[in-house]
């Protein structure tokens, strides 16, 4: 018996996971990557991937598959609406099963194994939410829920003697306590908080996101940079990013093309990277010198000369803070 577990690379999936491994059944693990998953720590470019870390720790094998594009699609156009921000919680959850159950057959599996548990959250959790989902991603029967699976109707792995209902459990309710006694009865490490790991859930995350769509500039890398540094829209198509300590720093001067323009402080003063994308005239490209001076430290300096590369030159721009109030409307 084979079954596919859904690892977000927080707490519930992981322990859903291992109450269905160590009933003696293979489980292989699924991370559907969606693009709006929470950095951890100071990793630039890619998330260092909790849901692997977690799985090596129970022991079971994790299958990685990027469905950000399809998920951008569900973003602009969510069916069951959003949550309290930008968050589509049911139409992302439906996407992801409609994908694990493609699955099924491919890797020999007979159902499928989520972390949801009744009214945890209040848009995707609640009863007549959970029910929707199971219809909607084609999985009747088939979709067991093993940390709130006493509240349930029993699924066909429970009908059928797969799995042993008597020892799955009935978590109800946004309380981690329950959680937390599993996690020390099962000897995982590294338990990750309660905290969620979207960042469509996260108002400043969302605010930038919405500048994207709204200058029909929303696409995969777009929203990688979203993640870091201090945004800033010059004009309507341009934006310039700037770097908040050393390895923003460098990721933005990583990924500079000959079309971009990058700016950089004087060897002489500490001061951030960044970098400029879209269409700049003259007059865009002195204010973001402008903000580079605003975010270095200039000490008894009044003005420095910022670093321009662009199309494979460099060259300099004697520049001077740029005034808060036209700093603030810039600011995303």
């Amino acid at each position: 018996m084979k079954a596919l577990a859904l690892i977000s690379g927080g707490l519930d999936s992981i322990l859903a996971a291992k109450l269905i491994k160590d009933q003696g059944i293979e489980v292989i693990g699924i991370n559907f990557d969606i693009s709006f998953g929470r950095r951890r720590g100071n990793i630039i470019g890619t998330c260092v991937n909790a849901a692997k870390e977690l799985s090596q720790d129970i022991g079971i094998e994790l299958k990685i598959i990027d469905i950000g594009n399809e998920f951008l699609k569900t973003l602009e156009n969510p069916k069951y609406g959003f949550g309290s921000n930008m968050n589509p919680c049911i139409d992302c959850k439906i996407l992801m099963l409609k994908k694990a159950k493609q699955l099924l057959k491919e890797l020999d599996a007979s159902f499928i194994v989520t972390g949801e548990v009744l009214a945890q959250r209040p848009m995707s959790q609640y009863r007549p939410a959970l029910n929707l989902i199971e219809k909607d991603s084609g999985l009747e029967g088939l979709l067991l829920r093993p940390l709130c699976a006493k509240h349930l109707e029993e699924t066909i792995p429970e009908k059928e003697g797969w799995v042993n209902r008597d020892k799955l459990k009935d978590f109800n309710g946004r309380s981690r306590k329950p959680q937390m006694e599993l996690v020390k009865k099962m000897g995982i490490k590294n338990a990750p908080n309660a905290s969620g790991g979207c960042l469509l859930t996260e108002p400043l995350f969302i605010k930038k996101l919405q500048d994207l769509i709204e200058h029909k500039e929303l696409n995969l890398e777009n929203i990688e940079l979203l993640k870091i540094g201090r945004h800033f829209r010059l004009a309507d198509k341009a934006k310039l990013i700037v770097g908040r300590d050393e390895l923003e720093n460098s990721y933005l001067e990583k990924i500079f093309q000959d079309k971009d323009y990058l700016f950089l402080p004087p060897e002489d003063v500490a001061g951030p990277s960044a970098l400029a994308r879209g269409e700049l005239n003259q007059e865009l490209i002195k204010d973001c010198a402008a903000i580079i001076c605003r975010y270095s430290d200039l000490k008894d300096k009044n003005e420095i000369k910022v670093i321009v590369r662009h199309d494979v030159t460099d060259y300099t721009i004697e520049s001077a803070k740029l005034e808060e109030d036209k700093l603030v409307k810039m600011r995303i």
